[in-house]
């Protein structure tokens, strides 16, 4: 019941302006930032660990700014599940798109970090062009059932259930169909390696390098950033890297975090800091949270 009531508010919420829509965020996030104590304290252990260096105000400012910025991307999200096609083009815009283009004719992996405004570039993506991404489905039938129109409601997409594996993530890259991949969570010991973010060991899934390879895929970074005030997102393709993958799994995954990291210096406020990213240990290091 208590979802349903908030997917209503979302509703509502969708028909005001951006201008005024993005402060409501805000104080929304602030409010979970108050009250959320469990989840303040991943975000802060989180920050300690990555950036040992910030004094614990600079931690504290950017905890709470992150808050913030969750908060708006929540209530934008209801422009991006229920808003007209312009509406939401206008919201976000592309950079970069000719990188993308340059290697449309090879199977291709848009390499999407955790950031605030993920799902706003993957949707203004499938306003234009079908895709493919990996979903986890939802305990809520109501809920699982909007995420999924939300994300196919503009162009066909396929979206792969996290159960279906790796075959069905290299069927439709050879098929030609992009795959827009969120590979920076931490998922357990189970197809992941060690391998530092910010300098402390994260298990880090290897599907980036493997899909690369099985598919025969070249990766192309698509990286979304939340535009201050009410001026909506901005998705910005990067160039196509070269010489990936290679047969060392363990570098190629240490570049994806590495460059995952130079974002997070851009701003650091977006990343997804909510989530427990060294909740995996390796053998004889304590727990963290």
């Amino acid at each position: 019941m208590l979802i349903r009531a908030a997917l209503g508010l979302l509703w509502l919420l969708r028909l005001l302006p951006l201008a005024l829509l993005a402060p409501i965020g805000r104080g929304l996030g602030f409010l979970f930032y108050v009250l959320g104590r469990e989840r303040r304290e991943v975000v802060l252990t989180n920050l300690k660990l990555c950036f040992p260096q910030w004094t614990e105000a600079e931690r504290l400012r950017i905890g709470r700014a992150h808050f913030r910025a969750f908060g708006r991307s929540l209530l934008e999200h209801g422009i991006l599940w229920w808003s007209s096609k312009e509406r939401v083009q206008r919201m976000v815009r592309i950079e970069g798109l000719e990188h993308w283009l340059a290697v449309r004719g090879r199977p291709v992996i848009w390499l999407a970090p955790h950031f605030v405004g993920l799902d706003a570039g993957g949707i203004r993506i499938a306003t234009e062009y079908s895709a493919s991404s990996m979903y986890s489905p939802q305990k809520d039938p109501v809920l699982d059932r909007l995420l999924y129109h939300g994300r196919g409601r503009f162009m066909p997409q396929q979206l792969i259930a996290r159960r279906e594996g790796v075959r069905a993530v290299v069927r439709v890259l050879r098929a030609g169909v992009p795959f827009y991949y969120l590979p920076d969570m931490d998922l357990g010991e189970r197809d992941s390696v060690f391998v530092p973010f910010f300098g402390v060991p994260a298990a880090t899934i290897t599907g980036l390098c493997r899909f690369a390879q099985l598919g025969r895929a070249v990766v192309v970074p698509a990286v979304t950033r939340q535009l201050p005030g009410g001026a909506g997102y901005v998705l910005t393709f990067y160039p196509a890297w070269e010489n990936f993958p290679t047969d060392d799994v363990d570098a190629d995954t240490r570049r994806m975090n590495a460059f995952i990291e130079e974002r997070v210096l851009e701003m650091p406020e977006q990343y997804y800091w909510l989530h427990k990213r060294f909740k995996t240990r390796p053998p004889g290091e304590p727990r963290y949270y």
